[in-house]
């Protein structure tokens, strides 16, 4: 690029120089290092949000086939019972979830329930594996534990 000097009328050529170059790349880096795990925490936070509205449509779910039914969905694969009427389901006025399937976690995994549940032996237990896919971690997310 020329630059053309006022009232001088004298031409010289500037352009940027590496050490330049190098400082505005080091500012957008430490600019990224800051705002990127921002970014990287408010995506985790909307997952695990998304994975207790989850549990809650399901509770409301499992309460209406329980009302429906005068039992909750048993076993391991209970959830599929608020899709896919039971042989047993005297009462079944169902599907009790929009979907055809039980919809996965927000980390692509199955949520597991458990009827009767370890945790809640009168009710059920009914958790996400949470970010590390992973049961029985600190990160899951459950019915039966307060908030974190």
């Amino acid at each position: 690029m020329k630059i053309r000097k006022p009232n001088t009328g004298t031409t010289r050529s500037v352009a940027f120089t590496l050490v330049e170059m190098l400082l505005v790349l080091v500012i957008l880096s430490t600019l990224a290092a800051i705002v990127y795990p921002n970014l990287t925490k408010q995506s985790l936070r909307g997952r695990i949000t998304a994975t207790k509205a989850q549990i809650e449509a399901f509770r409301s779910a499992l309460a209406q086939f329980e009302m429906d039914n005068d039992r909750f969905p048993s076993g391991r694969n209970g959830l599929i019972e608020l899709v896919q009427r039971p042989r047993d389901a005297r009462n079944w006025h169902g599907p009790y979830l929009d979907k055809r399937l039980p919809p996965k976690d927000p980390w692509g995994n199955d949520y597991i329930y458990v009827c009767p549940g370890s945790h809640n032996p009168a009710l059920y237990d009914l958790s996400s594996m949470g970010p590390d896919g992973i049961a029985g971690t600190d990160d899951d997310i459950t019915n039966w534990e307060p908030e974190k």
